[in-house]
């Protein structure tokens, strides 16, 4: 007599840490400076943790370049950072993947975010897990706050290529002013000249 087949035992799911459930009405910005446990480079979207995943190559190479780049011809007004998170409101917390804001709005050594009326530029490097949020949402969460300009980069089969806006004031949103491949020349928000090729030996 042959023995009854027996059904694979289900996974076992282990349960959500209680720091992970949002309160009523959802997590506001200055949660993510007191919630225990919480990963690095989380973000705050309408009221919901953001959990980023693991970076490519072309992510951090992106980055590494701009940062290196706009540092060094930014005027002295200005200063350059990567992964700072800008508090737009109560429920909103993103973090540019590169930024650039006025001197005046760097505090102290121990600030964890920005202010949006501080941002002149908002950079934003497209990962296939963020696309959503990096070409629609957050962009009109910046136009809304205020924020002046706002650069998309796409993976343009291995290079950046990098789509340029410009903040509308009368209707508080984005338009394009170009999309630019190999070379950014640029003359807002100040005088910009990157070789997007350098990538190629990052």
């Amino acid at each position: 007599m042959s023995e009854p087949e027996h059904e694979p035992e289900s996974p076992k799911l282990e349960a959500v840490p209680d720091w992970l459930i949002p309160p009523e009405g959802g997590f506001t910005a200055s949660d993510l400076d007191n919630l225990p446990q919480l990963p690095p480079h989380t973000e705050l979207i309408d009221g919901s943790l953001v959990l980023v995943s693991p970076q490519a190559n072309f992510h951090v190479l992106t980055m590494d370049l701009l940062v290196s780049v706009l540092r060094r011809m930014a005027p002295d007004d200005l200063r350059v950072r990567r992964e700072m998170t800008v508090t737009l409101g109560r429920r909103q917390r993103p973090e540019p993947d590169v930024l650039v804001l006025r001197a005046e709005g760097v505090k102290g050594l121990d600030q964890t975010t920005y202010r949006p009326e501080d941002v002149v530029l908002a950079i934003e490097v497209v990962s296939p897990d963020s696309e959503e949020r990096d070409r629609k949402r957050k962009p009109q969460l910046y136009a809304a706050a205020g924020i002046p300009h706002f650069w998309r980069v796409e993976n343009g089969g291995g290079r950046p290529v990098v789509y340029v806006y410009e903040l509308d004031p009368a209707t508080s949103e984005y338009f394009m002013t170009g999309v630019h491949r190999d070379r950014l020349e640029l003359s807002v928000p100040f005088g910009i000249d990157i070789d997007l090729t350098e990538i190629d030996r990052l």
